[in-house]
């Protein structure tokens, strides 16, 4: 044989052993059909994967790289080798499937525990982050992958327990069930571990090197257990975990541990170690937790540590020198803390590797005029630092990514040379919240895509934007003229948010280009015209918000962005009927429907949310009629308040369990208010059902788990009895039941009652007296009480008034917050309430939080008006008219110096009337007409603003503005050196000479009883006697008062 010949035997020999050698088998069949099995069980929609679409343009410690989000099963074709499917790796040596990437794959369905998935039991690799597995529960039959070393179910709405088999996965390496919840779903349905799992998952797991727990309930689990973990262990992060008690700082010390995150667990406690460290440690995070103490100084022996995160946390101290040796840190968030001493800021140019940089007013920093390096740095945040202009050194930083001054006190323009700050790196800019004013051009930075400038004083037209944007946030401001169409170039924009400025004109018709588009915030300007029918090319818009503006359309049916979930078209003058089978069918992924106050006709069906996911519904102040539409099961405000809405209140409507907020007040609803109202959810809040033609009485049937804070049943025909458990509402803050036909007495009752604010019972038939019990501690938070047009009777409440210690001293009037509104999720309800007010019934859309009003008026209450009034320093409206009130004007409500509105008319009070309320310098409105009072009125300050009307009906009232004119010798005389008041208010006469009279006749008399009741022991006669003379001493005193009033008051 020739050597050719051999030559070719030789090369065929090796072409035959070297495919032998490298084909490799195919996967088993069962295998394969189990893949395809799964497959099928499961939808492909894209949103199932929205956690691989946030736009993360960095993390808050490092740079992170998006997982390319698409359908990976669709590869998978049963003619094919599964081995070469998307996702699928195979063991090279038998075939078996020992790996699935499934990694952001569109799934969305149900992972059930006999799931095809569990017979790929020789799977050593699993990753299902980023779908949607709609609140499954993680199977105990995880258990059969008995080789598996790598698991991943994070971000994929896994919801309940975590299984006790997951402990049985001995092999694990890395497991990670981290971010798994589902929005508005109830806390208590969270993916959770409980102690006794997670003590055996510690023990068990051996080989564990990364532990993934973020956002899993961990309430249950002792911080202890951490001190057991794998010696292993390189990271461990357990972030929102709800994790508390005390912290062991032995996982401090664990030896092979490079990254450790426990933040936002608030009830964590625990101290840094003094000393021993773990020196591998580079990234440590416990923000918002409740670690305490000295930073350590031992902390500068970390020296590979390059996160260091202890934002929000209750360290003290000093900040130690030795953390300023931390050469390989990158990343510093020590904002949030009480540390002692001041920083200068130079100090942090030390850390040369320093990359991201977070400080805020809490550390004490002080800036001069240096020009400090940083040659490294990306990110600066300085937010709420106490900046009053733009600090200097950042001209000299050239790698910025980052610059957040949000919430300082920079004021006047922005500086020339701040526009070239790191010209060519910076993505991301934050000046909101602060004193800026002036017009901006251009934004020139070639790569910046985040910008918010909300809440300054910037002005004119709007400026023009960096191709690069893909957020825009400029609300508050006063930016004026149209919005340009220039804005229609960015076709990048995601976000766009142009709200609360001066914009007027109509919307740029080449709206549509913005096709990327996801968030328009438009409202509180005002623009016009119809919407661009352009914006059907927004199929992306997620959230649309055009309220309070002028806009003139229909409906936007029209629009086919279907995964919009928030629509607001309040306040416009949107019209016509509501293609209700549309609304459904073109956004399905509605979530929030808000359109009152609008000029919207027709009916609703009453199912027409029963299979929506609407959890806002607001279609108040419309013109719908109709019977009442329910609303969804997930709805949690409801509102159709003044519209045509007719017919009666349906029990159905408790079947919305998680209704937080329902006002069907205004309709023309009739009735009896169903039972089940009162006591069907421990979620509501407010319930108003006020002007309607309600009747029955009312249900007798409040819980006391109860969380109702507002009641408005009033301006109905509601009788019988108020119902006594309502004094089961702890958190009842506004009750108002005026106007309907109720009979009782007053409920001292509901005093009580610790956060009670509102209290209307005006216009029932309430009667007998008022008051409550000496010494009784009732209604302390009290501000706004009418009883108006009852049948009260006897003197006025003195034990009542004392007891309005929120009208006394302020607590609890001055609030943080302006009005009483109600702020729930992403919505805010507004209490009102309709009160008389400087003479006319006025309705209060919002209750300002320190509005503090009494009105007893239109009742039979007799006797003085009481001096105890005058203690009530927060008083804005006092209104006691119509009643028979008696005696003087008492001088003390010139201490009142908040009142606004005084009303005594219609009573029969007398004397004179006192100068100290000339020293009210807010009271605009004062009534004092048709009563007896005499003498010259006073031109004293305030007095003298006053009209003809405010004195009427008083015949021996006399001088300006009355047209009778006084004698020339009349002077009014100072009511306070001829009258004093017990602290009852009642009077007590009045010359010095007649008081020591009557001491001296006291005690003659005095002295004379106590004798003959001694040697006698109460006779009957002299019961009769005292009684006798008590009566003439009361006779002679009210003789001298007229006598008094007759030399005084002429």
């Amino acid at each position: 044989m020739g050597w050719y010949q051999i030559l070719c035997l030789l090369c065929f020999h090796f072409f035959l052993h070297s495919s032998l050698r490298f084909a490799l088998p195919l996967c088993p069949l069962d295998q394969r059909d189990a893949l395809l099995h799964f497959k099928n069980s499961f939808v492909l929609d894209s949103k199932a994967s929205d956690p691989c679409h946030w736009h993360f343009i960095d993390s808050y410690y490092q740079k992170i790289n998006l997982v390319k989000s698409y359908p990976k099963t669709n590869s998978w074709y049963k003619g094919m080798d599964c081995c070469s499917w998307d996702g699928v790796a195979c063991d090279d040596a038998t075939g078996n499937i020992i790996g699935l990437d499934l990694t952001c794959s569109w799934l969305r369905g149900t992972l059930h525990s006999n799931s095809s998935l569990f017979r790929l039991r020789h799977l050593r690799s699993l990753n299902l982050f980023g779908n949607n597995f709609v609140g499954s529960h993680i199977s105990s039959n995880l258990s059969a992958f008995a080789t598996l070393t790598h698991l991943n179910l994070s971000s994929s709405s896994f919801l309940g327990s975590i299984p006790s088999e997951i402990s049985h996965l001995s092999k694990l390496v890395s497991l990670d069930l981290s971010d798994n919840y589902i929005f508005d779903t109830h806390p208590s349905s969270y993916h959770r571990l409980e102690n006794s799992i997670f003590t055996m998952l510690v023990q068990n797991l051996t080989t564990l090197r990364k532990l993934v727990l973020d956002e899993v309930n961990l309430s249950m689990v002792s911080p202890k257990s951490f001190a057991n973990l794998s010696s292993s262990l390189t990271y461990l992060s357990v972030c929102d975990c709800s994790l508390g008690g005390i912290f062991p700082d032995a996982v401090f010390r664990l030896p092979s541990l490079t990254s450790l995150y426990i933040g936002g667990n608030y009830n964590l406690y625990g101290i840094l170690p003094k000393s021993n460290w773990t020196s591998p440690l580079e990234s440590l995070s416990l923000y918002s937790t409740n670690f305490s103490g000295e930073i350590p100084n031992s902390i500068g022996n970390m020296k590979n540590l390059t996160i260091l995160d202890l934002e929000d946390c209750q360290f003290t101290g000093n900040i130690p020198l030795s953390m300023w040796n931390l050469n390989q840190l990158q990343v510093l968030w020590i904002d949030g803390n009480s540390f002692s001493g001041v920083v200068e800021f130079e100090l942090f140019t030390k850390l040369k590797n320093l990359r991201k940089l977070y400080v805020s007013q809490e550390l004490n920093v002080i800036y001069d005029t240096l020009e400090y390096t940083f040659p490294k740095l990306e990110v600066l945040s300085l937010i709420s630092c106490n900046l009053t202009k733009f600090p200097f050194f950042l001209n000299s930083l050239k790698r910025l990514i980052h610059l957040d001054l949000s919430s300082n006190g920079i004021s006047g323009e922005i500086p020339m040379w701040f526009w070239g700050i790191s010209y060519d790196t910076l993505e991301l800019l934050n000046l909101s919240g602060n004193l800026l004013e002036g017009g901006i051009q251009l934004l020139h930075w070639k790569r910046l895509s985040s910008i918010s400038l909300w809440n300054n004083s910037f002005h004119g037209p709007l400026p023009i934007l960096p191709p690069s944007t893909d957020s825009f946030h400029a609300s508050y401001n006063n930016f004026t003229g149209a919005i340009p169409s220039l804005i229609c170039q960015f076709s990048s924009l995601l976000d766009l948010d142009l709200s609360n400025n001066n914009f007027s004109g109509n919307m740029p018709l080449c709206f549509g280009n913005l096709t990327n588009l996801r968030y328009l915030k438009l409202s509180d300007n005002k623009l016009q015209g119809p919407l661009p029918r352009s914006l059907v090319k927004c199929v992306n818009l997620s959230t649309l918000d055009l309220s309070h503006n002028e806009f003139n359309d229909v409906f936007p049916h029209w629009l086919e962005a279907r995964q919009l979930s928030y629509v607001d078209l309040r306040s416009n003058k949107f019209y016509g009927r509501i293609k209700l089978t549309v609304l459904g069918l073109s956004f399905p992924a509605l979530e929030s429907l808000v359109i009152s106050n609008n000029n919207f006709i027709g009916r609703w069906p009453t199912q027409v949310f029963s299979n929506s996911s609407l959890g806002i519904i607001d279609l108040s102040n419309n013109n719908f009629g109709g019977p009442i539409p329910l609303p969804s099961p997930v709805t949690y405000y409801y509102s159709i308040a003044s519209n045509n809405i007719t017919g009666k209140i349906p029990s159905l409507i408790c079947n919305a369990t998680q209704l937080e907020i329902i006002d069907l007040s205004n309709n023309s609803l009739t009735g009896s208010l169903p039972r089940c109202l009162t006591n069907f959810s421990t979620d509501l809040s407010v319930l108003n059902l006020r002007m309607n033609h309600l009747e029955g009485k009312i249900p007798h049937f409040f819980s006391s788990r109860s969380g109702l804070m507002t009641l408005d049943l009033s301006r109905n025909q509601f009788e019988g009895t108020l119902p006594h458990s309502l004094v089961k509402c702890r958190y009842l803050e506004v009750l108002d039941l005026s106007h309907n036909q109720i009979e009782d007495t007053f409920p001292r009752w509901l005093g009580t009652l610790p956060d009670l604010k509102v209290l209307v019972l005006k216009s029932n038939n309430l009667k007998d007296l008022l008051d409550i019990p000496r010494g009784a501690r009732l209604f302390p938070k009290l501000h706004i009480l009418d009883l108006s047009n009852n049948n009260f009777s006897g003197p006025l409440p003195v034990n009542l008034i004392m007891n309005l210690k929120g009208m006394m001293n302020g607590e609890n009037v001055q609030d943080t917050s302006l009005y009483m509104t109600r702020s729930f999720r992403e919505s805010i309800y507004e209490n009102s309430v309709v009160v008389m007010m400087k003479g006319l019934e006025v309705e209060l859309e919002r209750i300002l939080t320190f509005l503090t009003i009494i009105d007893l008026s239109c009742n039979s209450f007799q006797g003085n008006i009481l001096e105890v009034i005058g203690h009530l320093h927060f008083l804005v409206g006092l209104n006691l008219s119509h009643n028979h009130l008696t005696g003087s004007i008492p001088p003390a409500l010139g201490n009142l110096t908040n009142l606004e509105w005084l009303d005594l008319s219609s009573n029969k009070l007398s004397w004179v009337i006192p100068r100290e309320l000339g020293d009210l310098a807010f009271l605009e409105y004062l009534n004092l007409s048709k009563n007896q009072l005499t003498g010259r009125i006073p031109q004293d300050k305030q007095l003298s603003t006053f009209s003809r009307d405010s004195f009427s009906g008083n015949p021996n009232l006399c001088g300006t503005p009355l047209p009778k004119a006084c004698p020339s010798n009349a002077q009014p005389p100072s009511p306070s050196s001829l009258l004093t008041f017990d602290r009852k208010g009642h009077e007590i006469l009045f010359n010095q000479k007649i008081v020591w009279m009557g001491y001296a006749s006291g005690i003659v008399i005095g002295i004379s009883i106590a004798y003959i009741a001694f040697q006698m022991g109460r006779p009957k006669w002299l019961m009769q006697g005292v009684r006798m003379l008590e009566s003439r001493a009361a006779e002679w005193i009210e003789k001298s008062k007229r006598k008094a009033i007759k030399f005084h008051g002429q």
